[in-house]
């Protein structure tokens, strides 16, 4: 019992005495955390507001935000170490065997870093254009160290990783001023395709939207099942592609339908036959009768009975 209470003694004096040596540096360390984060927050924004003056690139601008936060946040954590008492040396090294085996575990990371620098620098999309990449479309919102956040249509935040935006192929929908706009509608076989065209090629002229060079045209081409398919192209602002797509096809349709121009659907003719009379007659006879028996087939019956 007396070596129990003398061991239990001896721990809490060393605890104490631990407490008083790391006391005053662990109050210190914690005292520099906190405000050195809060410091780091006073330079993010101070540095936002700087490039907001001189007009920097959105992109780069979220890139180097993310960026001079991780180095900000790297040397308060050696500062803070420092004031605990440990030596640089031991802890560079440490800091470096750790970033080796970080960086072998985080390969896909260290690959996303270096695609945000190639995105950067060859610039194949900007913050607030829209793109379509790796299954999703959408608007750039932000361009991160690691990944690029993408709103879609439908207002979701998608993160896409900046290695796979840059090893593969991406569409900017943004970087030209104009789209194309592609719409089909279909008439009926015998329907005057020269009328047709110059109805809905007036019905475009309509909308100040479509620009007038490239000029709008209709063309005819396919034969199809039940209708002549008609392929009707036109160029406006990239803003109003959808727009002009939806307002112009109920146009057209209108348009169609006031001069007389049928617009077809897909149709079956089912066809009767009947065994005796002609059709809308009752045929003779039950058709569900059993064809008569040639003489003799019913002695082959008889004969094929097993005994």
């Amino acid at each position: 019992m007396k070596l129990d209470l003398t061991t239990l003694e001896i721990i809490q004096q060393r605890a104490v005495d631990l407490a008083f040596q790391l006391g005053p540096a662990l109050f210190k360390a914690l005292i520099l955390f906190f405000i050195g984060r809060y410091v780091i927050r006073l330079l993010t924004n101070l540095l936002n507001k700087v490039f907001l003056k001189y007009d920097i690139d959105a992109s780069l601008t979220s890139f180097l935000k993310s960026l001079v936060t991780a180095i900000l946040y790297v040397l308060l954590v050696i500062s803070v170490a420092t004031t605990l008492g440990m030596e640089m040396t031991s802890f560079v090294a440490m800091l470096g065997a750790a970033g080796l085996a970080i960086g072998l575990a985080l390969q896909g990371s260290l690959a996303n870093f270096a695609g945000g620098v190639l995105i950067l620098i060859f610039k194949p999309f900007k913050v607030g254009e829209t793109i379509e990449a790796q299954g999703t479309i959408g608007s750039v919102e932000s361009i991160d160290i690691l990944y690029t956040k993408v709103r879609n249509f439908d207002n979701k935040v998608v993160t896409i990783p900046n290695g796979a935006l840059a090893n593969n192929s991406m569409t900017n929908y943004s970087q030209k001023p104009t789209r194309r706009v592609d719409m089909s509608v279909g008439v009926a076989y015998g329907t005057d395709l020269k009328k047709t065209r110059k109805v809905i090629l007036d019905t475009l002229k309509k909308d100040e939207r479509i620009l007038e060079d490239p000029a709008p045209v209709v063309y005819f081409t396919n034969f199809g099942d039940s209708s002549l398919d008609l392929t009707i192209r036109c160029w406006v602002d990239a803003a109003n592609l959808w727009p002009v797509f939806w307002d112009n096809m109920e146009e057209i349709k209108e348009a169609l339908e006031t001069n007389e121009i049928e617009v077809p659907f897909p149709q079956r003719d089912v066809h009767h036959y009947y065994p005796e009379g002609k059709p809308g007659e009752k045929p003779e006879g039950d058709l569900r009768e059993k064809p008569e028996e040639k003489p003799g087939q019913e002695a082959e019956k008889k004969d094929t009975l097993p005994e």
